[in-house]
């Protein structure tokens, strides 16, 4: 789902001017997330 979006501020709302700028934040915020999960996996075991 796309609920994770909501979570980042800069995406919360539609603010890039272009789709490239848009799309070049999603991803962003993708390996954010992603970074954050492994950071919480490899500090529990």
């Amino acid at each position: 789902t796309f609920a994770w979006l909501g979570r980042c501020r800069r995406l919360a709302k539609d603010w890039e001017r272009s789709l490239e700028s848009s799309t070049a934040w999603t991803l962003i915020a993708s390996i954010r997330l992603m970074t954050r999960r492994l950071a919480r996996y490899y500090y529990v075991t």
